[in-house]
């Protein structure tokens, strides 16, 4: 692996989606996330996570040192086993009970760490009873929130098919059946992030990896369109680089640096990017602190 990044970053990513659900929430029938107290919408670290993840899949086509180790239909613990076999630990694959324990999860980690993207960004929590350890990855994000409230739509759908006979002899042959889709109409979220260089000392985070990440946040919507998601697309990414690895500002100075405004009437419902307008104060920023942006 290549060196680790030596500086501390934090960034501010812009997002919108129109006539889509950005991110449901399974325990309110897949309604868009919102904050109940204000409106606006939210999207989880998790959801922009599993964005990036599923980029990096596509485009580095899943193998090391950029394997993704959270996907769809992954069984954890045969990597586990993979991990502990590439270390020469004690115990076979497949066996049950306890195995992974003192230094061999320490190698396995690092292993996981070597071989996976995911792990060294995000980190992971791998202590099943094939225990690698756990790992804090250097790349966080807060939850996206929207910039004005939303209002989400429930959408009726009909369906002309049916599954079988009966449900057809039930509907008197009309072969209509319903359904609902939640959208929001339009929305602008604003998220922020974090990357340590001293956690990426531990995960081996290299600028190659941070290059691949940034990548990630300018394409990722390229690659995810569906139905339900509606369209969706990267607006702006703005980068504070700090000079050294315990940074030179606090975050949320640079953070207050970046603000969105209404462009047009605030009388009316934002239903486009246009209606928004992005002001980056560039004024008196530490020499060394470097603003850019990337989108």
């Amino acid at each position: 692996m290549t060196n680790a990044i030596q500086n501390r970053y934090d960034f501010v990513y812009l997002f919108d989606v129109e006539n889509g659900n950005p991110n449901g929430d399974p325990d309110a029938g897949n309604m868009p996330r919102i904050d109940p107290e204000t409106g606006h919408g939210l999207t989880t670290d998790v959801c922009l996570k599993r964005k990036v993840r599923n980029y990096v899949e596509i485009v580095m086509s899943d193998v090391a040192p950029y394997r993704i180790y959270i996907k769809e239909k992954a069984v954890l613990n045969r990597i586990h086993d993979e991990a502990l076999d590439a270390i020469g630990a004690e115990g076979k694959a497949g066996e049950k009970g306890k195995r992974g324990k003192g230094e061999d999860v320490e190698k396995a980690k690092k292993w996981l760490c070597d071989n996976f993207f995911d792990i060294r960004t995000f980190g992971a929590v791998m202590m099943t009873d094939k225990n690698c350890g756990q790992v804090r990855g250097p790349v966080q994000f807060n939850f996206a929130r929207s910039i004005d409230p939303i209002l989400p739509m429930e959408i009726s759908l009909t369906r002309v098919a049916v599954t079988t006979e009966k449900e057809a002899e039930q509907q008197g042959g009309g072969n209509r059946t319903m359904g609902r889709k939640y959208i929001v109409p339009y929305a602008l979220y604003r998220a922020e992030g974090y990357i340590s260089a001293n956690l990426a000392e531990k995960t081996g985070f290299s600028d190659s990896d941070l290059q691949l990440f940034w990548d990630a946040l300018g394409s990722m919507f390229e690659h995810n369109h569906s139905a339900a998601r509606g369209k969706m697309n990267a607006r702006n990414l703005i980068v504070f680089k700090h000079a050294t690895a315990l940074g030179n500002a606090p975050a949320q100075k640079l953070f207050e640096r970046v603000k969105v405004e209404r462009a047009g009437s605030v009388e009316k419902p934002p239903r486009a990017f246009l209606d928004y307008r992005i002001l980056i104060d560039k004024e008196g920023l530490l020499p060394n602190v470097q603003l850019e942006e990337k989108i």
